[in-house]
């Protein structure tokens, strides 16, 4: 026993001395360095997905910690100093019972939450504008259908570019912009290989396939940039194609609405193909 209990006190400062100094729960729309947890929440359905993800933790803490107690006791009880004859059961019906009985109501009762959550999410309400996003190697196309029918490309900032309080990996050149408190339908595609639209804060992850169109949804309940990154192993530039969203007041965006409408939709120019390679310091 003195062993065990001097492996669990290496472990617990083994812990300790490894958790960074500047750990912190996640930021709103972004990630923090070191952080612990997921981002904060800046939508209806990532309020939920973080509801259930501590209301899981909770489960899965209180089952681990039930099994390291049969565990130690086992140890402590059942050793061969402690108990020199072993017992030669075999069979215990209400043992047997319990334990095919309580992990399917530990199930169900994770799972009649999650089901609601999951109905939630791939519900679309009605929509107060429709984006489409299309996957493009490497880079996102955004078409606002609702607003003039105009679209534009957003590419990633190499990082020569990118000014003070910008995000490295992150920033790009013409984000999405949608109104705050309004449902937001966005409709996803691929160009050419699948890719994957997802925005953490927001709660939602679609894969973009080409020739087909799925669809998700959110609604921002703050003002501010959110980001995201594609999900989905997409080639060679995977890792530098970003998903910058702002969420401004509604005035604001019919503002950004009229000045889109002159910058882009006249360009007329076929999708542009991110393919440079950035060099990227550490």
């Amino acid at each position: 026993m003195p062993v065990l209990f001097r492996t669990i006190a290496i472990a617990a400062l083994a812990a300790a001395v490894l958790m960074p100094e500047g750990a912190a729960f996640a930021g709103l729309g972004q990630p923090t360095p070191w952080q612990i947890g997921l981002q904060e929440s800046g939508s209806p359905v990532m309020d939920d997905v973080i509801w259930l993800h501590t209301f899981v933790l909770w489960i899965v803490t209180g089952v681990t910690a039930f099994v390291l107690a049969l565990l130690v006791i086992v140890m402590v009880r059942f050793n061969a100093k402690a108990h020199p004859t072993p017992s030669r059961t075999t069979h215990n019906t209400l043992v047997e019972v319990l334990w095919t009985v309580l992990p399917v109501v530990v199930l169900v009762i994770i799972a009649l939450p999650s089901f609601r959550i999951l109905f939630f999410q791939l519900n679309t309400p009605p929509a107060d504008l429709t984006i489409k996003a299309t996957g493009v190697t490497w880079n996102w196309k955004y078409d606002y259908p609702d607003n003039g029918d105009f679209e534009f490309d957003s590419l990633m900032l190499p990082e020569k570019d990118l000014k003070a309080g910008q995000p490295r990996l992150l920033t790009v050149d013409n984000e999405m912009v949608v109104p705050v408190n309004k449902v937001v339908r966005v409709q996803v595609t691929g160009f050419d290989v699948i890719h994957s639209f997802t925005v953490p804060s927001f709660g939602i992850k679609v894969d973009a396939i080409p020739g087909r169109l799925n669809e998700t949804w959110f609604k921002a309940t703050k003002e501010g940039w959110y980001y995201g990154q594609c999900s989905e192993l997409c080639g060679k530039d995977h890792a530098f194609m970003p998903i910058a969203v702002r969420v401004v007041s509604e005035a604001e965006f019919a503002t950004w609405v009229e000045a889109a409408k002159k910058k882009f939709a006249a360009s007329g120019t076929p999708t542009k193909v991110a393919t440079a390679n950035f060099r990227l310091s550490r």
